[in-house]
């Protein structure tokens, strides 16, 4: 028998359970979170019980103690509901926290960091496994999602660095992993390279960027060839007009799916949710002033000088078809030296995966990562 709680109000799934499905279950619905895993893990929706007349509440986050780590991604809504607003140097920043009834004292928190153009809905694919043990964060770094997008704003990879660290003192308050995609990851690297931060206790670095943009890759011959055509553009974006036109043909629902495509591996992940992911913030007010500011500004510090420099595990996920950072091109190179020179460091290749694995093919992510977690040392 499952036992599923929702709001309190205890009703049972549907009994006919295979052996290996009969365990007991506690789920704890907010924003429709725990209902729509209840169905993942019974095969039907609770018996007596419609979708549309629980009432689903963002008062806490959702919570599942289950043996199962296929659990039903998350729908944009489900993400919206958990999500709260946390003030930084007077921006509102957007965030989700999702508490894990099964989580434990000795666990770190973790911490999930974006990549260019996305937001916390990029991780919905990834929230509910790793919920189920720990008590799991994710940000819309300032200038993306549903954060604010402050008109003229000077972005750096240093000021998201530092947005991170102070999330981490001032909301989740004790130790953490961070989890970071493309660009996300390498504010996560400078953001573990502080001198001064205390709570961060692993890093996850999936595809990580060599900078901002790539400008900071100046010893790929690939980018030496295309560096006229990247001053171009950079030249070109400082023109309103032509930025404007250039951005509003890029956020097309159509052209953004073909932009994806061409990123991922597994094709069948770019559907329509994902589109709406990232093509929804880039409608909003400033959202053109970040993108002009981010493909211009300055790339920021070198991951190759940093990583050396941290002390703390560090788990690389690495998809070999990736055409923004590449397996063979020199940030793919050294990440894939780290694990012979740094005892610290630990790296998989994923075969068949693009540029944002956790959303790509989360499963073979979940193999890696929950096995690296689990061998944290207890806090």
């Amino acid at each position: 028998m499952v036992v599923v709680a929702v709001n309190a109000t205890p009703f049972n799934c549907m009994p006919s359970l295979s052996p290996a499905s009969s365990l007991q279950l506690q789920i704890q619905c907010n924003g429709g979170f725990g209902l729509s895993n209840c169905v993942q893990i019974c095969g039907s929706k609770p018996k007596g019980i419609a979708v549309s007349n629980v009432n689903c509440t963002a008062s806490s986050a959702a919570a599942i103690v289950a043996n199962q780590e296929d659990l039903l991604p998350l729908q944009l809504a489900e993400v919206k509901a958990l999500c709260r607003n946390w003030v930084w140097n007077g921006y509102n920043i957007n965030y989700l926290v999702c508490q894990a009834s099964n989580g434990s004292p000795s666990r770190p928190a973790i911490l999930l960091v974006h990549g260019f153009g996305a937001s916390v809905g990029h991780w919905r694919r990834n929230i509910a496994v790793l919920a189920k043990d720990y008590t799991v964060y994710a940000i819309d770094l300032l200038g993306f999602g549903a954060s604010d997008k402050p008109p003229g704003y000077a972005y750096s990879m240093e000021k998201w660095a530092m947005l991170i660290l102070d999330f981490l003192s001032e909301v989740v308050q004790m130790p953490t992993v961070l989890v970071g995609n493309s660009v996300g990851s390498l504010a996560c690297v400078i953001a573990a390279a502080d001198s001064q931060q205390s709570l961060i206790r692993g890093l996850v670095l999936l595809n990580c960027a060599g900078g901002m943009n790539n400008k900071a890759i100046v010893d790929d011959w690939r980018i030496k060839l295309l560096l006229p055509l990247l001053w171009l553009i950079d030249f070109l974006l400082q023109q309103k007009a032509i930025a404007s036109a250039l951005f509003d043909r890029v956020r097309q629902s159509e052209n953004l799916k073909n932009i994806l495509l061409s990123v991922y591996g597994n094709k069948d992940s770019v559907d329509e949710e994902l589109v709406e992911i990232i093509r929804g913030p880039a409608n909003d007010e400033g959202a053109l002033d970040a993108f002009v500011s981010i493909v211009t500004g300055p790339p920021g510090p070198n991951p190759m000088q940093l990583v050396p420099q941290l002390a703390l595990p560090v788990l690389v996920l690495w998809g070999d078809r990736d055409p923004f950072t590449p397996i063979d091109g020199p940030v793919g190179k050294y990440f894939s030296s780290l694990p012979s020179q740094l005892p610290n460091v630990k790296l998989f290749l994923l075969e068949g995966v693009g540029h944002c694995p956790h959303d790509d093919r989360p499963d073979l992510v979940h193999d890696k990562l929950l096995p690296w977690l689990a061998s944290l040392p207890p806090l």
